[in-house]
């Protein structure tokens, strides 16, 4: 295939302003980290619902579609922390059930006027709550986790450094895979992405874990050891492999769906779904794993 100097300066100016803006939301503070994956939560909801029209040839109302967000927008605002106040009103404690009951009151209503009912579709929508809202909800309260207290070791973070952490395992095992997948992959890992390889996957975690586990000292406060180390390679390592089940599962809704890509936010690299398609399951499992290391 010919080079095409266009397309890759396309690619290249749209990977720049991403990585920018994502670096500016997770770096500069608290609510510039709220505020990126508030958008990045409804930019995800409105591919999703497309995918899940063009799976089931049904159609949502307009209600019904910003009602289920709002819904799951409420459970996102439910894991905020003690840092996010308006004035001296918790989120958490005060917007999470209106925005919620809001959203309840809006997928009704919506829902009555769009006609029959598809169960098929409103039951993959109800899903949507669990795929996406939770998802970045864990993410917000992975924000505030500064302090943990975990098998008789006490580990120091600065705001902010667990999600970097998830972010910077499945960047690299995605970069990873694709260079060793390019260079030594022979084994399809799944139809559902034929280009992936087994080799690929398996270097690609392997080194996820190894540059991870490296990087330990330059985004950790305080003491650096054994724990430390243990703790962020563990990390990188789940991230990774859950990231890779993520990647899988919305490579197969885009393929029921017909599409190559989720949405077009980005051009040459896709939507929503397909930047971030590997963090929402990754998410979740760190949180859980972190919350069983608590116990």
């Amino acid at each position: 295939m010919a080079f095409n100097w266009q397309t890759f300066q396309t690619r290249a100016l749209t990977a720049v302003v991403f990585v920018a803006v994502m670096l500016t939301g997770l770096l500069w503070n608290h609510w510039s980290f709220f505020i990126l994956f508030s958008l990045i939560h409804f930019g995800c909801w409105w591919e999703y619902f497309k995918l899940t029209e063009k799976n089931y040839q049904a159609a949502f109302h307009i209600y019904t579609k910003l009602g289920f967000m709002l819904l799951g927008y409420g459970l996102m605002l439910w894991f905020c922390g003690d840092a996010y106040r308006l004035g001296n009103y918790l989120i958490s404690d005060n917007f999470s059930l209106p925005v919620s009951a809001a959203g309840f009151i809006l997928a009704i209503t919506g829902i009555f006027r769009q006609g029959p009912l598809h169960l098929h579709a409103f039951g993959m929508a109800l899903l949507g709550i669990f795929y996406i809202s939770l998802s970045w909800g864990m993410m917000i309260s992975l924000y505030t986790t500064t302090d943990l207290y975990l098998r008789s070791t006490y580990f120091v973070f600065s705001p902010g450094t667990l999600p970097i952490l998830v972010i910077a395992g499945i960047w690299i095992n995605d970069t990873m895979a694709y260079i060793v997948g390019s260079l030594i992959g022979k084994t399809p890992l799944s139809k559902v992405s034929p280009k992936k390889t087994w080799e690929g996957t398996v270097g690609g975690i392997v080194l996820a874990v190894v540059v991870t586990g490296l990087l330990a000292p330059l985004i950790m406060t305080g003491r650096i050891g054994q724990a430390y180390f243990v703790f962020v390679a563990s990390v990188a390592l789940l991230a990774a492999v859950t990231g890779t089940f993520g990647d899988l599962l919305e490579s197969k809704l885009k393929r029921m769906a017909g599409v190559k890509d989720s949405g077009s936010l980005m051009p040459g690299h896709g939507g929503f779904l397909d930047r971030f398609d590997s963090l929402l399951p990754a998410t979740v499992f760190v949180w859980i794993y972190i919350q069983l290391l608590r116990v």
